[in-house]
């Protein structure tokens, strides 16, 4: 029962309200316009950054987004090993981490790419490196970069505080300082992973009734 509850709290995906922009205001701004719109806008848009910049959040933010309206998207990230047709219902084409993609990979996102530019729909892909730079088939590559491209920066340690405290008064919880310096000093800093560690005390403390402690987080470890 008890890790039913954890998996309960770790099933809540990214949305574009939980995203915190920081130093991504401009690229935030143009995903949540576009994202928004009845009529979408067909140019591409490429993220790129470091790991931990937010990526993968904006993508599947704008997937839920979609979903929200009654749309649907063509997802492909590395670990779809053998990516589906492209679907002409899709609304928009989804292409994650893609500086990782196989040579199978590669053909899909190039032939979803071209369907989704016939048909007038978008694409918004991510990978850690500018189109410049990615070792990608050139046909592929050329094309993620010819449309809108962004830069995410990984958030700052204050601003990474900020959000974790502005989640966990969401959630109604009670960060204290000495807890969020262990979270931060002993964990990935990757605001993703202490999201995710965020929701996991948050089940835990629920389900064992204490609030959330130094003690609370290494009884919670040792019981997975």
């Amino acid at each position: 029962m008890k890790q039913i509850a954890l998996d309960i709290g770790l099933a809540r995906g990214p949305t574009l309200s939980s995203f915190c922009a920081g130093p991504n205001e401009a690229a935030f701004r143009h995903l949540q316009l576009w994202a928004g719109s009845p009529t979408r806008s067909p140019v591409p848009t490429y993220l790129w950054g470091a790991s931990g910049s937010g990526k993968t959040h904006l993508l599947k933010a704008v997937a839920e987004t979609l979903r929200e309206q009654g749309a649907t998207a063509g997802w492909l990230d590395p670990s779809v090993h053998e990516p589906p047709e492209f679907d002409e219902r899709w609304a928009v084409v989804l292409m994650d981490d893609v500086h990782l993609y196989t040579a199978v990979q590669q053909h899909a996102a190039f032939n979803w790419f071209v369907n989704a530019q016939t048909l007038q729909r978008g694409v918004l892909a991510a990978g850690e490196l500018p189109p410049a730079d990615l070792k990608l088939r050139e046909d592929l590559r050329t094309r993620l970069g010819w449309g809108h491209v962004f830069q995410l920066q990984v958030l700052s340690e204050p601003e990474r505080r900020a959000v974790l405290r502005q989640a966990a008064d969401a959630r109604g919880v009670f960060l204290g300082d000495e807890v969020m310096d262990f979270m931060l000093t002993r964990f990935s800093r990757d605001l993703g992973s202490l999201m995710q560690l965020l929701e996991q005390l948050d089940g835990y403390a629920l389900q064992t009734k204490r609030a959330i402690t130094i003690p609370l987080i290494k009884a919670m470890l040792e019981s997975e």
